[in-house]
């Protein structure tokens, strides 16, 4: 089908500003556009209580925001890491679609402020999700959450992150109820796809600048298989905790997610796949812009719930 309406109107709105292509910007000029304030026009996103903390990191303190959707205790609770191609987002770009999801999924939502490259380039992103994990589960009673019920979700890098996270949890004896893996990057080694051949251009994310994602992420080439980098590249999937795979039609991440999401049921690990035809990548954090965006929560809140 093609590019839906709304979609396609984030799109135009995009190109009428004639920017260069946004792989020959550093990443301070990117961060001046995507890092921006949600727009004032948009509806606040309800919430019982949003409270910012910061908690012992692997490079220093560590940012997290605890959204609460009410004042009971023992929820269950979604760590989630924003995206970003790990060198843009922030968690006010990703506070609705947190907020979101804790409403939706009766949850707590703990949205991680990682660290970023190239200022800091892997394993940092990633020690620092492992860390902001493990210090929710150590800390469920002064949280109000049950420790028996701890998700991970993120979206793009935050999908890779989730995922990553999932591995490490699994070989560290942190077990998690599920995780929420949206448009997520499953393999630094593999670019060269039919998605990122056919969506490689004109749909927000080009093939281009994910390539140059991967070098501030992961200068090293060599570190790229790294299955804490390259989620897909580990030996065995086998053990997971349940996963949610969101892919987008018009996305060249597509087929990563897709084979990601092939991957782990060949491993025996309980999969729920979905793909949103006419989408595009971005598509899920676009909460109040996009009807697909609050779709795919009330989706990922029942596969919560049952997994719960």
């Amino acid at each position: 089908m093609p590019v839906k309406a709304e979609a396609q109107q984030f799109l135009d709105g995009l190109a009428a500003l004639d920017l260069p292509p946004f792989e020959t910007m550093d990443a301070v000029t990117q961060r001046s556009i995507f890092d921006a304030e949600v727009p004032d026009e948009l509806p606040p996103v309800p919430i019982h209580s949003s409270e910012d903390r910061t908690i012992p990191g692997p490079g220093g303190d560590l940012t997290i925001r605890i959204l609460r959707p009410s004042d009971a205790t023992d929820l269950p609770v979604v760590v989630y890491f924003h995206g970003g191609g790990w060198v843009l987002g922030t968690i006010d770009g990703h506070d609705r679609i947190g907020r979101a999801i804790a409403n939706a999924a009766s949850a707590v939502v703990v949205n991680v402020a990682y660290r970023r490259a190239p200022e800091d380039p892997y394993p940092a992103a990633i020690d620092d999700c492992n860390a902001a994990t493990a210090w929710v589960a150590a800390n469920g009673s002064e949280l109000g959450i049950d420790p028996a019920r701890i998700a991970v979700g993120g979206d793009s890098a935050g999908g890779n992150l989730a995922a990553a996270v999932a591995l490490w949890a699994r070989d560290n004896n942190i077990v998690l109820a599920a995780q929420l893996l949206i448009y997520p990057v499953s393999n630094l080694t593999r670019t060269d796809t039919a998605s990122y051949r056919a969506n490689g251009e004109g749909y927000l994310l080009t093939a281009a600048w994910m390539d140059w994602f991967i070098e501030q992420y992961v200068p090293d080439a060599s570190q790229r298989s790294d299955p804490l980098a390259s989620p897909a590249m580990a030996a065995s999937l086998a053990g997971l905790a349940p996963a949610m795979v969101i892919t987008a039609e018009f996305d060249p991440l597509l087929d990563d997610g897709q084979t990601y999401a092939d991957q782990l049921s060949a491993a025996g690990v309980d999969v729920h796949y979905r793909s949103y035809d006419g989408q595009i990548h971005g598509f899920a954090s676009q909460i109040g812009v996009m009807t697909d965006a609050m779709i795919n929560v009330e989706a990922m809140a029942n596969f919560l719930g049952a997994r719960w």
